[in-house]
């Protein structure tokens, strides 16, 4: 029997799953607007920003190892296992660092940090499960998980708004179950606490892993770094201004992150021809999907984000349209950087990270005093932009990747559903 029917209906729930997520994450942006003031909605953007890093940190790039181990059938017991037991520890491990820092440095109020760290464990232990389930191409689960936990997020929001009772600490809340829930459902549904890990792999694990985990923690300080330094050398208005152009904008990563999943089983399994074409096939789709939201919505932005958000984000609308050429060159990253693992040389993807953040941080320090979100905005275009072309070239040249084979067809999106 053919798998293309399977293979169809994989990639037509992955799309509309993410299409239903971007839905639901664009109303909960609405309601975080219409919760909150611009300076209250930057400070939920610090304290959920300081997690969300806190939480990267700690999941320890787990998902690459994972990808480079997993050819080995004998394996992937062990590696689902023992992505629970590292996940909740690491997890843990780096939540309590987190308060120290939030302590030692104001960056928000001790409680309401508290509350969003206290998940942490929970989400680093999703990252890593949810990275195993892909790998067994369970698409649909981690789809339909996902899916709830930005409802977990959007309807307590609705409820509390209906009862006048929203707040910034109300929000960090809904924040945290959404952190928590996806972990214990795919706890429930992959049974790995019945597995047995292996100390000798997990040590393995860790040292393979955290020489791309440098690069990883740089690249997402990349990309959300720019949050604390506009409170930091603007105000909390102006990060409150820059969250919302970053959370119309990211509506143009759902696609390319439906890709992404659909594409990680091929790209790992296959041998590298096959991860080659799987590899491009996903270049071509992300930039043509990318492409046109963002166009849409630097078009409907001016119009869009005073009805939508209130007229008190109108300042929105001009960061919007400097990040959005960055926007476009984001969602190649993903795609292109599962083909680069396999050829083994974290160091290079390390510094390649680096050098984003480091170009990142100097236009930061120089254009916020003077230009406030459109400052981080510009800064975080030209950073993607200089990543983007380094590694889609590394590609180019380790794959033999004719550089035409990138420039999106019209057949692309039947490939796509086809499988």
């Amino acid at each position: 029997m053919s798998r293309r029917p399977d293979a169809t209906r994989r990639a037509v729930d992955t799309l509309a799953s993410q299409l239903l997520r971007l839905g639901i994450g664009a109303v909960t942006g609405v309601l975080l607007a219409r919760a909150l003031a611009p300076e209250s909605r930057g400070l939920y953007a610090v304290v959920a920003t300081t997690a969300a890093i806190t939480m990267e940190i700690g999941h320890l790039s787990l998902q690459h190892s994972q990808i480079a181990l997993w050819p080995d059938m004998d394996k992937r017991r062990a590696l689902l296992a023992n992505s629970v037991f590292l996940s909740l520890a690491l997890g843990l491990l780096c939540a309590v660092g987190g308060y120290t820092a939030g302590l030692v440095l104001p960056l928000a109020p001790s409680g309401l940090l508290a509350i969003a760290l206290l998940a942490v464990p929970f989400g680093v232990a999703t990252v890593n499960l949810k990275g195993m389930l892909l790998l067994q191409s369970r698409q649909r689960l981690v789809n339909r998980t996902l899916v709830l936990a930005a409802l977990i997020q959007c309807v307590p929001l609705l409820i509390l708004m209906a009862l006048g009772k929203e707040s910034v600490a109300a929000v960090i809340v809904c924040l945290a179950l959404s952190m928590t829930v996806p972990c214990a459902l795919f706890l429930v549904v992959s049974k790995p606490l019945k597995l047995r890990g292996e100390v000798a792999l997990a040590r393995h694990q860790i040292g393979l892993a955290a020489r791309y985990h440098l690069g990883h923690i740089a690249f997402y300080l990349l990309v959300t770094v720019d949050v604390l330094l506009l409170n930091a050398l603007a105000s909390a208005r102006d990060a409150g201004f820059y969250t919302v152009a970053v959370s119309v904008l990211s509506l143009a990563g759902a696609p390319a992150e439906a890709i992404r999943q659909l594409s990680l089983a091929r790209q790992a399994d296959g041998d590298c021809d096959s991860a080659r074409q799987a590899t491009t096939r996903a270049l071509r789709l992300a930039l043509l999907t990318a492409a046109a939201v963002v166009t849409a919505l630097t078009a409907a932005g001016p119009l869009l984000i005073p009805l939508v958000y209130g007229p008190a984000y109108a300042p929105s609308v001009a960061p919007l349209l400097a990040l959005a050429p960055g926007a476009i060159l984001l969602a190649l990253l993903k795609p292109v950087e599962q083909f680069l693992v396999r050829l083994s040389q974290p160091m290079t993807m390390t510094a390649i990270a680096i050098i984003g953040l480091g170009v990142n941080l100097v236009l930061n320090g120089v254009l916020i005093p003077h230009w406030g979100a459109v400052g981080a905005a510009l800064s975080s275009t030209v950073a993607y932009g200089l990543i983007a072309v380094i590694e889609v070239t590394w590609f180019v040249r380790a794959s033999r990747t004719a550089p035409r084979e990138l420039v999106p067809r019209r057949a692309d999106l039947v490939t796509a559903r086809s499988g």
